[in-house]
Formats: C-alpha cells, structure tokens, sequence
C-alpha cells in the first residue's frame, strides 16, 4: 500500500486541512460547508478556524434513528444515525485523485426518505470514484421536522436549502481539493435523488451544477405547503406546544424523534391531496414543499416549460423497487387483499381498479404481490419516466435490472440494490444479512460505475438520449429496450 510520506494539507477559504492519502486517493472526511445549524434558521458561512484542522475523521449527522429490517442490515445503506448531541453536523467528505486537476467533481446527495441517512453510510465511499478520476463529495443535510417540516415562522425547504448552501461551497472550494467547478454532477438515489430532481427546476439551483444522476427518485413527490400544514398540527398537538417555529424549537431531538415514528403510522395523519392522492405513498411524512422561493411550482410543471434544458440528465429506477419494504418482513406473501386494498386506498382514489390491473383477483396472483408490483410502478418506475419525458433537455434512462439473491431470491431488484455497484462497494453489503446477498457480480459493478464516472467526466453514455420514443437502458443486460406501457400509467395524474 502506497501512503504519502506527509499527511496532505490544502488550503481552503476558512482555514487549512489536514486529509491522509492511500493507494492513489487523498481524503478529507468531515470537512464544515457551513455553521453548526440553528434551528429552524438558513445556514450560515462557516467561521474560519485557526491552525491545521483535522480531517481525517467522518464527524456527526443530522439526528436520526435507524429503522431495522427484518433479515437485512441497513446500516450499511443509511449509516448508523445520531441522538442529536453534536449539532456541528453540516459536513461534507471529499475524496479526490493524489494529484487532482481539473478533474470532474461528483456531489453525492444520500437518500433516506428524508428522516434517516447519512454521508458515511459505507455503501456510498466514494474512494472508488477518486480511482476514477473524480473529485467525490458527499453531504450531510438537515432532516424530518428540522429539514423538511414548513413550521410557521421559519423558511422552508430547510434540506433543500443546505443542500444549495453545500453546492455553492463546492464552487468556491472545487479547485483547492483539484475538481473542475465548470464541471460538477450531483447524484443521489431516492430522497437524495427527490431532492436532485426538485433543484433541477429550483431558480435558486442555476450554475450550480452541469449534470444530475436520479436514481430511484423524481420531481413528483412534493406537497402543498396547505396540505403539509396538516402534518405541522399533528405533530404540534402531539408535543403540546404552538405550531411554529418557537413551538419547536424547545422541543429536543429525542422527543421528536418519537413524534416522527407516531406520526408515520398509516392512520396517524391524512395527506392526501384535493384529488385523493398522497404522492409518497405513506414511505415518509417528510417531503419537500412547493409554493416558494426554492420551488416556486411543481418540479414536473416546471420542465415542462424548460426550466432545467440546460442540465443533462441521467435518471433511472429499480425494476422491484417495493420488494424492499414489503419482502424482508414477509408482507408480500401473507398480506389479505382488503389490507392491501385498505393500504393503497390511503395514498390513491382508485386503489380497487389499479390492484386489479396489477393482477388481484387473478388466478396464482397474491395480494402482497399486486400491491407490491402496483407501488414499484406507481411511486417509483412510472413518474420517473413522467420526468424524463418533462426534461427538454438531453435525458437519458436506465432500469437496474438484476436480481439480489437475498431473502432467498425474493429481494430481486429490490430500492437500493444499484447503490454498491454504483459506487463499487460491493463487500460492504454483502453477506447472510446484506441487500446484495452473497455473491454480487464485481464485473457489473465494474461497468455501472464506469457508465456514472464517464458521464461525470464527458455528458457520455453507451446509449442514445431519449427522442420522441424513450429508450431504457437495462444496467445488467447492457441493453436498451422500449417498454410496454404500464397499468400504472392510466391511474396517475399526467
């Protein structure tokens, strides 16, 4: 193993760094973008340190707590959560090439249905991508009530606003770490990738970055600050305290962090739309909100009118995407069709009819399996396409089409599973209790991480962007296909 004989140090505006160097790839891990976060307040420019700060340890997140699953580890997938304790949260890693310069610069945005996650799970390291001749860089952003709820009182899209705060660090800090700030893509996957496909069309976001990568995530999963104002009452009647920002703030992050797991309970809050509709699909309470000055519309009306024609996009979905949170607890098998019904019937006005055209009722077809199959296309598969052909920009599609062996080959294609192949991580996630299970093919890895680094580096991919038709490109048959039109196509606002 090649290690530098003297730690590197860089330069930035507020201070000096102290990283370490290994195999090719320097890194800087817990590096401030900004002050430690007030609540419910917009984040600040960090205040410059005296001396050499260290940076070789990953520091804190935003608070949260890790939701098990039975049969599978998530740690890996969304790092291992926070009490709260240290709020000098608002961090970044950075990995670069020994001897970055001018190199693409990677932003990535973590997922977690934006309650949980973290930019130290181990799945998404970017040192894979340093190899590649990337400059990495993952953050940390404000979660649940403190990033996401639109409390009286305070701005909103406080995680949204990190995120922006974050990204305009990186232009002022590209160079010193050898990145290109002419050439930045940021990529996430799911609430990270919500996230990305929400600030594509934030006017707030322009110049910002050049390229996004979507993965498992859209534009469509956004509130009416009316509706989400439902959300803010709940919770402030279950605290006892005003519903506003000095409400709030008293409360610690513990006790909130037992609001957010009542308030997530199917029967607990209705946010369903004037039309019936809750566009999350009861996965998360918290979502960003449209009507401001970061969203001032819905993302997907936005494209429509060619906001965003300027970024290229690389957006994408998991053929079973629900098999995560319906197969580890054995609810695809055992769930009754009125349960199923009952559940679909809570985030959509025609659950019986879109059920029985995903199969119910049909000979050898269970209820988990029609629900299951149902919300893959209707939360994930389906809207994405809807965004990709609202892009009047160059937009290009993939589907992750293998299969994890894990719950005994019941996983398959499951939310998630592209992340260790994205980032090349595959011991990181394999294993008895791994999302990858046991053997995990590294040469696919090999070429998916190659398709994201080319496309960082040069707006390339082996594919054609989409065109009046919309060729989806199949990660592990290598392939592009025209897909059949989906049932859930005819029970989704267009």
């Amino acid at each position: 193993m090649h290690v530098k004989e003297q730690p590197p140090v860089l330069e930035l505006e507020t201070g000096l760094l102290r990283g370490a160097c290994a195999d090719g790839v320097c890194s800087f891990l817990g590096v401030p973008y900004a002050d430690p976060p007030q609540r419910f307040e917009l984040s600040a420019p960090r205040t410059p340190w005296q001396g050499i700060r260290d940076a070789t340890q990953r520091g804190p997140c935003a608070p949260y707590r890790v939701r098990e699953l039975p049969q599978l580890d998530v740690i890996p997938l969304v790092g291992s959560g926070s009490d709260g304790s240290d709020g000098d949260y608002l961090l970044a890693n950075v990995w670069m090439p020994e001897d970055a310069e001018d190199a693409p610069v990677m932003v990535w945005v973590h997922g977690g249905g934006f309650v949980v996650g973290s930019k130290d799970a181990p799945v998404s390291d970017g040192t894979q991508f340093a190899k590649s001749g990337v400059v990495c860089i993952a953050i940390n952003y404000r979660l649940g009530i403190d990033g996401f709820l639109p409390v009286p009182g305070a701005p909103t899209n406080l995680g949204l606003r990190d995120i922006l705060f974050a990204l305009r660090w990186v232009q002022e800090n590209a160079r010193a770490f050898g990145g290109n700030p002419g050439n930045v893509t940021v990529f996430g996957e799911s609430a990270g990738a919500m996230a990305i496909a929400d600030l594509v069309t934030s006017p707030l976001a322009k110049g910002l970055f050049r390229r996004a990568i979507i993965q498992s995530g859209h534009g469509a999963m956004v509130r009416d600050i009316d509706v989400a104002q439902r959300l803010v009452r709940k919770l402030a009647k279950l605290l006892r305290i005003a519903p506003d920002a000095d409400g709030f703030v008293k409360v610690d992050h513990a006790t909130a962090m037992d609001a957010l797991e009542k308030v997530s309970k199917p029967m607990a809050v209705d946010l369903r739309d004037a039309d019936g509709f809750e566009p999350v699909y009861g996965i998360s309470r918290f979502i960003p909100v449209y009507g401001d000055d970061v969203l001032p519309e819905k993302p997907v009306e936005a494209l429509r009118k060619g906001t965003g024609k300027d970024i290229d996009i690389l957006i994408g979905s998991n053929a079973e995407e629900m098999n995560l949170y319906f197969v580890p607890p054995g609810v695809r098998q055992k769930i009754p069709g009125l349960l199923a019904w009952w559940l679909l019937s809570r985030s959509h006005p025609w659950s019986r009819k879109v059920l029985k055209a995903y199969g119910l009722g049909g000979k050898g077809i269970r209820p988990g399996e029609a629900l299951t199959r149902a919300m893959s296309d209707l939360v994930f598969r389906w809207p994405v396409r809807q965004f990709a052909k609202a892009h009047r920009g160059r937009t290009w599609v993939y589907e992750m089409d293998w299969r994890s062996s894990a719950c005994e080959g019941e996983l398959g294609a499951c939310h998630g599973i592209e992340l260790p192949f994205v980032f090349k991580t595959l011991e990181s996630i394999r294993g008895p209790r791994g999302i990858a299970g046991e053997m995990p093919p590294s040469e696919l890895a090999d070429r998916i991480h190659d398709i994201w680094a080319n496309f960082a580096r040069e707006g390339t991919l082996p594919w054609q962007p989409a065109g009046d038709d919309l060729p989806v490109y199949q990660l592990a048959a290598g392939q592009t296909r025209v897909e059949p039109r989906m049932p859930a196509a005819d029970y989704l606002p267009d």
